[in-house]
């Protein structure tokens, strides 16, 4: 399907029954939403969901804008917000991996009517996550994200020779072969790396509410790798203390940053029950 946000036009790849709970399933750099969740929707779909997967901001080709302010939590919240109106679903599940799960924590801060219950794979939340940038190693991990700051120049350098710096960094965190492949090659599209980079650029230019949300009251899900090499365990574990509503935490041993590539199983056991759960 395509749908609509500030004058963007998005793809969404939607599969299931509409008759069923809607599952919203979010990608992250540098994927692409269908492509990322391969190995994980059709068990939703066999369980009786609808499953939709965006393409989001920047990675859609026709909601591609240049400047970085256009990349704002803010506006990505917003786009979550159209695709569940075009949908005609006021409310659903939410799941989001990396840049996904940020923009799940974000909708379950400002949005929470719109959430029934949100999970983040990989993805800490955000207070949680700054808190351990001053008290763990989380800052070493975190310094590719200075580096993205940069005008030009990480996208001369991630792409040259063929995305060749791209691909090793994507194989070193964990990422199979094939996967890194199309997905580098997705980012040699024009202006698609830039538009993918721009989410990190926009971060000091998005408020505080959207941004850092509050203690998070949806039923949340967290899942998380042992061995992600981008998002360490100070932060994870300091995740519950945000979570003031039902809450479960995941850790898969030896698991990588690519939980919904790599560790589908793992993933899908505790999502299908917490989904399941009782409302309130």
């Amino acid at each position: 399907m395509r749908f609509t946000s500030a004058g963007h036009d998005f793809d969404a790849r939607v599969e299931g029954d509409p008759a069923g709970d809607t599952v919203v399933l979010l990608h992250g750099f540098p994927q692409r939403g269908a492509a990322a969740w391969d190995a994980v929707w059709p068990r939703l779909v066999a369980a009786g969901y609808q499953v939709a997967m965006p393409d989001q901001r920047g990675y859609s080709p026709g909601a591609r804008p240049v400047e970085r302010r256009a990349y704002r939590m803010d506006e990505l919240v917003a786009d979550l917000a159209a695709l569940l109106d075009a949908l005609g679903t006021d409310r659903a599940h939410v799941v989001g991996h990396d840049w996904g799960g940020a923009v799940a924590w974000a909708a379950a801060g400002v949005l929470p009517e719109r959430l029934h219950t949100l999970t983040a794979v990989s993805t800490p939340h955000p207070r949680a996550l700054l808190a351990a940038l001053t008290s763990s190693p989380q800052a070493l991990q975190s310094l590719y994200f200075a580096f993205f700051q940069l005008p030009w120049l990480p996208e001369r350098v991630l792409l040259a020779g063929g995305g060749r710096v791209l691909t090793e960094m994507l194989r070193r965190s964990g990422l199979a072969t094939d996967r890194t492949r199309a997905y580098v090659e997705a980012m040699r599209e024009p202006g698609a790396l830039t538009a993918a980079l721009n989410w990190y650029r926009a971060v000091p230019l998005t408020s505080r509410p959207v941004g850092r949300p509050g203690r998070v009251e949806v039923p949340t899900l967290y899942v998380w790798g042992s061995k992600d090499p981008a998002l360490g365990r100070a932060a994870a574990t300091r995740t519950a203390d945000w979570v003031s509503g039902p809450y479960t935490f995941v850790e898969v041993s030896g698991g990588s940053h690519w939980i919904p590539e790599e560790h589908p199983e793992e993933l899908l056991d505790p999502l299908l029950r917490h989904l399941r759960q009782p409302r309130g």
